[in-house]
């Protein structure tokens, strides 16, 4: 069974080429958004958090501050809506999954910058 959800996901899924991001980067990602007849273009720009599952299941969550409220978001990698993922800050991070992000606020919520 295994075999044929791969084979499909293989062949008739479309695949979009995106850069490689892990949690703690600060990315931004550009989607597409339809009010009635009009599209248009919105960011969401924030630090991820997450990224869970392979393949064409990959999903991946980012969270931003809006004021004093943080906002979450859960993006599939391929999501026809997506347009371009843009990678701003890669975080310095020991772990896959910072859930204790959500806990910090104020200097504590800093994520060291990586150099390359």
């Amino acid at each position: 069974m295994e075999e044929l959800v791969k084979f499909v996901q293989d062949e008739f899924v479309t695949k979009k080429e995106f850069p490689k991001f892990g949690a703690g980067d600060t990315i931004t990602v550009f989607y597409e958004i339809r009010e009635g007849e009009k599209t248009r273009t919105q960011f969401f720009r924030g630090v991820v958090i997450q990224v869970k599952g392979t393949g064409s299941s990959q999903t991946f969550t980012i969270r931003k501050m809006s004021g004093t409220v943080g906002v979450e978001r859960i993006f599939p990698i391929n999501l026809p809506a997506l347009q371009k993922i843009e990678i701003n800050k890669k975080g310095d991070v020991r772990r896959k999954r910072i859930y204790y992000f959500r806990g910090l606020t104020g200097k504590k919520a800093r994520i060291k910058e990586k150099r390359m």
